[in-house]
């Protein structure tokens, strides 16, 4: 999971949580992710691509959340509280497309909530970047979730 200037999700829940009363965790909300900055992962590419050998490395950041702890941490940074509902994913999944439908977009699909709860976005290794996500996200609090990121807008440029 990559965050940085550019980023969807940790963009598009700060977007929601500056304009809901309420915000939808899919399930218990404890599985676990470990965001990257953008900048973080560059400059590893940049350097594992002068090695001479093969290797595989785990490009996470330096911190590890559980889901419903980074939807809290993002309304921490930018001032806004919501309050968190558990909803099952097929119902988090249709609220989701409430949301969807209003800003012309696909908010989140039924994969990337699956590959969430399966918690494809955690491995047990050492950090390989620097930068914190709550000092990214406090830093850039005024900007953060101002605008809705469109995936399918992206696509289309």
């Amino acid at each position: 999971m990559l965050f940085g200037r550019e980023d969807i999700l940790i963009n598009n829940i700060a977007w929601a949580l500056r304009r809901f009363p309420l915000f939808a965790v899919f399930g218990d909300g404890r599985y676990r992710l470990q965001p990257i900055y953008v900048e973080d992962l560059a400059e590893l590419a940049v350097a594992e691509g002068q090695r001479n050998d093969n290797r595989v490395l785990d490009a996470i950041g330096p911190e590890t959340f559980k889901y419903q702890e980074l939807v809290e941490a993002v309304g921490d940074a930018i001032g806004k509280k919501s309050r968190l509902i558990h909803l099952s994913p097929g119902l988090g999944y249709l609220a989701s497309r409430c949301i969807g439908l209003l800003v012309g977009d696909i908010f989140i699909t039924r994969e990337e909530i699956k590959g969430l709860m399966d918690g494809l976005l955690y491995v047990d290794s050492p950090p390989a970047g620097k930068t914190r996500l709550t000092d990214w996200m406090r830093a850039n609090a005024a900007t953060l979730g101002s605008r809705y990121a469109s995936e399918l807008q992206r696509r289309r440029c």
